[in-house]
């Protein structure tokens, strides 16, 4: 599949959001009930680091990165999102656009990446540890899905190498 990684623009909202609407139907992708406007999700998340997974004029998958923080101490601490059309699951593509995500953040001079992963999505969790994060913690019934059942998230993180933190 000849798919480029490419920077995610305005116009490909549309198709981003689709994508990001399965996976909120799946339940353990995210906690989130709504789908956000743009001018929302364009708002909590960081302009440099946003990418999609392209073929020709289909979107395969998009990453983003939202601040952790508005302190400026943790202005290079970052959280990933990461979706990837069922349609084109487990054909690489999600492992393509963290690495790439990663090489950006670190242009950008982030030192930590952070991901919240609902526990029971264990693919997410394969995919964080294979492209260098490392599990920190688990928060234990941190979040009811439907108002009945507890959740928990697994934490990760990723310390630059290049930024010379570890």
């Amino acid at each position: 599949m000849n798919y480029i990684i490419d920077k995610m623009y305005k116009d490909d909202w549309d198709k981003v959001l689709k994508i990001y609407s399965k996976g909120i139907k799946t339940g353990n992708a995210t906690f989130e009930k709504e789908l956000p406007t743009w001018n929302d999700w364009n708002n909590n998340h960081i302009k440099s680091c946003r990418l999609v997974a392209r073929l020709d004029k289909n979107i395969l998958g998009w990453i983003a990165l939202s601040p952790t923080s508005g302190r400026p101490v943790y202005s290079g601490v970052a959280e990933v999102s990461i979706y990837i059309d069922e349609k084109y699951r487990r054909k690489g593509i999600g492992e393509h656009l963290l690495k790439y995500l990663i090489e950006l953040s670190e242009k950008n001079q982030f030192w930590t990446l952070q991901s919240a992963i609902i526990k029971e999505n264990l693919s997410s969790i394969k995919l964080h540890e294979k492209c260098g994060f490392r599990k920190i913690g688990i928060r234990e019934k941190i979040a009811k899905m439907n108002n009945s059942e507890w959740m928990d998230v697994i934490l990760l993180e990723r310390r630059s190498k290049i930024i010379g933190i570890i």
